[in-house]
């Protein structure tokens, strides 16, 4: 655990990661304890009089075009949106981290086969995957949706363990341990797994941002989370017919994105920079 939480410590240390870090918890905050509190995200109290009402003491972030309230909604969009990002990144870490070591540790026909796989799927762009996969699906639940999300992020990852793994089998210590007869599921989980959670820790950081950028862009094209369960890309797809008389439908779940997936990166260059100095 101490090892993990090391390049976090060092990342908060500079100024970057701080600021990031302090507005990843401000919206992390908000988007799991303020919804209890707030107006139901899906209710429609008054779909005339109601609909499009500017930013008020009753309504911070104002109404949209059903009447429900903003803040509700890209609060708990932000939930979901956030949920989505964490299980679908460790998904692909999790994917990437096993074909990495596997190629880089045994080589050869393995290594060989494994990477003209990767080599493929990353051929093809993600988002065209995506957009493939889910134009053939009438309505795609959540778990599905994280599933495919973190099922075609890994490819990225395993080449970084992958270039780890071939550098540190050859340490003298891995080496010893083999000589003394370790079994080389041993040598992956004691010796070569733990010196790879640096560019693992990383690649997740940065993963994240990557991911709620790729969910929001989903659902503005009416692919990702379905309605009415709010998102932040759909927030933004329904805003398009009152983007001029009410442009804080879209803008409030616009800067949720832009803010939570500024801080995300900032957190990622600066867990990059303690892991890597040299590469500051």
């Amino acid at each position: 655990m101490t090892v993990l939480l090391e390049p976090f410590r060092l990342a908060w240390r500079t100024p970057r990661g701080r600021a990031g870090a302090l507005v990843l918890l401000a919206i992390a905050a908000v988007v799991i304890f303020a919804p209890p509190f707030l107006p139901d995200p899906l209710a429609q109290p008054d779909p005339i009089g109601g609909a499009s009402l500017a930013p008020s003491v009753t309504h911070p972030f104002g109404t949209d075009l059903y009447s429900r309230d903003v803040l509700s909604r890209v609060a708990l969009g932000g939930r979901i949106s956030l949920v989505v990002a964490v299980i679908a990144v460790g998904l692909s870490i999790t994917l990437g981290a096993l074909v990495g070591l596997v190629a880089g540790y045994f080589g050869g026909v393995v290594d060989a086969v494994l990477m003209r796989v990767v080599d493929a799927a990353l051929a093809i762009p993600r988002l065209f995957l995506l957009l493939l996969v889910l134009a053939v699906s009438e309505r795609v639940p959540v778990w599905a949706l994280v599933l495919l999300i973190g099922a075609t992020g890994w490819f990225g990852t395993s080449r970084i363990v992958r270039a780890e793994v071939l550098r540190l089998r050859e340490e003298s210590y891995v080496r010893a341990s083999e000589a003394l007869g370790a079994s080389r599921r041993r040598v992956i989980l004691r010796h070569l797994l733990p010196n790879t959670l640096g560019p693992l820790l990383v690649a997740a950081t940065l993963g994240v941002g990557d991911v709620i950028l790729l969910e929001a862009g989903l659902s503005f094209l009416g692919l990702g989370i379905q309605p009415p369960a709010p998102s932040w890309g759909g927030m933004i797809l329904e805003a398009r017919e009152v983007l001029v008389t009410a442009p804080w439908a879209g803008l409030f779940p616009g800067l949720a994105i832009v803010l939570t997936v500024l801080s995300v990166n900032l957190v990622g260059d600066a867990v990059r920079d303690a892991v890597d100095p040299r590469g500051a």
